[in-house]
């Protein structure tokens, strides 16, 4: 007996039509070595397309310390203005860079996981070691 009943996986799935609302950023922190804020401590994805807005965040395992900044500014709900604010004050200790929403990506979350998984294959391995302890 075959089951024609096909589950859609990440690799042929078309993209959901609300990723057109979807907003991506990498959130920074300052790298000591390199004296920017240039070292990538999560993904934020937010989605205000609905009622109340949705919110992802994936953390880059192992740096608990060096993301504390971001924990604090996340430990409410997030929104565009919130995001406009922290953009306005990037330049010091935390800044954020906007990332695109990677195609085909199912929901929310799993853009914000694709664009983690580009941080820890690309971005993380080329930068220097931290020199901060």
């Amino acid at each position: 007996m075959t089951n024609d009943l096909k589950q859609p996986d990440a690799e042929t799935a078309e993209p959901s039509p609300a990723a057109s609302s979807w907003r991506l950023w990498i959130l920074l922190v300052w790298h000591p070595a390199l004296g920017l804020p240039v070292d990538p401590v999560a993904v934020l994805g937010l989605d205000e397309s609905q009622a109340p807005a949705e919110r992802v965040v994936r953390w880059v395992p192992l740096v608990y310390d060096s993301a504390t900044p971001w924990r604090e500014r996340l430990s409410e709900a997030t929104t565009s203005a919130d995001i406009e604010r922290w953009i306005a004050q990037s330049g010091g200790a935390c800044s954020l860079e906007p990332a695109e929403v990677p195609g085909p990506s199912l929901n929310l979350t799993h853009a914000a996981d694709l664009v983690l998984d580009g941080l820890l294959a690309e971005v993380v391995p080329a930068l220097p070691p931290r020199g901060d302890g």
